[in-house]
């Protein structure tokens, strides 16, 4: 996109009035999407984004500027810009020299989405309508999505980092209503990888709209669910999103910084039952939140931020890593070239445990079966959170019986990790999922085999 002499040009003279630090992020996108609703298509879009945002940063000030302009002029005004707003003058010169890092790319692409014709990609909404719609004729209403992008980054900064990545991702999403004498309900599905066209060579785009479906219908016979503290299992892959945002936000190093997480000085102490091991790894092939580099030109790593119940590690940033002296994780991330990079997860996930999740079923007589968890919120300073239950079921004399409807799972971060008790030996990815944090969205994945926790509050309607 930019060439190195433009970028050491652009870089030297963003520092000339003293700045210890610049950074130029540039990156060029291209997506395409189709929405399929009610029986048609309703739009087929496809759209370039391009640009690039320069930081500056002079002691404890960062200016920041960004421009869609990526020629050597357009650059250079933005650096000025950036450094305006940081300088705390000095003056002198500084030359940057900078070497590219190597090519890393976690993922092989076999087929360019960009390549594949639209009426492709359409027809997998029209298959997923036409399953959803078959399953059962409770089913009223079906809407369905496909997205992808190509996004092409290149970072280069003052310490000499020279960076260039390509991301590659492949969307699929689907929603079922259903119709009955209980009202109206909805079944989700969605599947989301780093990867080319060829994923739909393996995922079977029918048996996700069924799933949808199914969803939709088991809640018609649904009951509400119950109220009260009890013993709550969730299924493998459904309840990664609970460690994301209960305690994974709490292990991000700017959250640390600001004394606003629970986790603040814990570094070396007892935080989960032993049972538990939590990863944040960037380089998995094929999930939704990996990378090849950070979005500060860092190499992603694999990063066991608690271990056997002890926590090991923070996530960081290039930042404060580089000011508290240590190697960073590679997690500095951002939304897009219009935004500042900051802390956040890419893939979040608790290793095996040693259990059956036949064995945790049935060695619980009562309690709630958690087969999807929905969104949710975290206060990170206490680690409280709420999340909503799209698929539930009550566990009665150890096994799963009836469904569930219209609760809620509350409880508190720390308190969760330390009362998982069982953790079975069947791990699998969720859902791709977007971590908001600061007004920015990116794309995250999360994980876990099924494990119980021995008391979660359940909020529900139950009489």
């Amino acid at each position: 996109m930019i060439d190195a002499d433009v970028l050491e040009r652009v870089l030297a003279g963003a520092v000339r009035t003293g700045a210890d630090f610049a950074e130029v992020y540039a990156e060029d996108k291209s997506n395409t999407s189709a929405g399929f609703d009610d029986g048609r298509i309703e739009q087929v879009t496809s759209g370039r984004d391009r640009g690039a945002g320069i930081r500056v940063i002079a002691g404890d000030t960062t200016g920041f500027a960004h421009t869609a302009d990526l020629s050597e002029a357009g650059l250079v005004a933005a650096a000025s810009a950036a450094a305006a707003a940081a300088s705390q003058g000095g003056g002198g010169v500084r030359n940057v020299s900078l070497t590219q890092a190597p090519i890393h790319r976690p993922n092989t692409i076999v087929h360019l989405p960009e390549s594949i014709a639209k009426a492709r990609k359409v027809e997998l909404l029209q298959r997923m309508n036409e399953a959803a719609r078959s399953y059962g004729p409770e089913i009223v209403q079906v809407s369905a999505g496909y997205g992808d992008s190509l996004k092409r980054t290149l970072v280069a900064n003052t310490d000499g980092v020279f960076a260039t990545d390509e991301i590659i991702r492949t969307l699929l999403r689907i929603s079922a209503v259903a119709d009955g004498d209980s009202g109206m309900q909805t079944g989700y599905q969605s599947m989301g990888h780093t990867v080319g066209f060829e994923i739909f060579d393996t995922v079977d785009v029918e048996e996700l709209a069924r799933d949808a479906a199914r969803q939709a219908i088991t809640k018609l016979l649904a009951r509400p669910a119950p109220s009260g503290a009890m013993p709550v299992v969730i299924k493998n892959g459904s309840g990664g999103v609970l460690f994301h945002e209960a305690c994974g936000h709490g292990l991000e190093a700017d959250l640390v910084a600001k004394d606003s997480s629970v986790y603040a000085g814990k570094v070396g102490q007892l935080v989960a039952n032993p049972l538990v091991t939590l990863v944040d790894d960037g380089t998995m092939p094929g999930e939704w939140g990996t990378l090849g580099y950070d979005d500060e030109g860092h190499i992603t790593q694999r990063n066991t931020l608690i271990q056997d119940g002890v926590l090991t590690d923070y996530m960081w940033d290039h930042i404060r890593a580089r000011n508290a002296g240590r190697p960073g994780s590679g997690n500095g991330r951002r939304q897009s070239y219009q935004h500042l990079p900051m802390v956040r997860m890419t893939n979040t996930f608790v290793l095996n445990g040693p259990d059956t999740p036949e064995d945790i079923i049935s060695s619980t007589p009562n309690g709630v079966y958690v087969a999807k968890l929905g969104g949710g919120s975290v206060n990170t300073a206490t680690g409280d959170f709420v999340f909503g239950m799209t698929e539930a079921y009550l566990i009665e004399d150890g096994k799963i019986t009836e469904p569930l409807r219209e609760g809620n799972l509350i409880g508190n971060g720390p308190k969760v990790l330390r009362d998982i008790d069982m953790l079975a030996n069947d791990f699998a990815m969720g859902n791709p999922g977007t971590c908001g944090k600061d007004g920015q969205g990116v794309p995250v994945g999360d994980g876990q085999p099924t494990l119980r926790v021995k008391e979660l509050t359940i909020g529900g309607t139950a009489a």
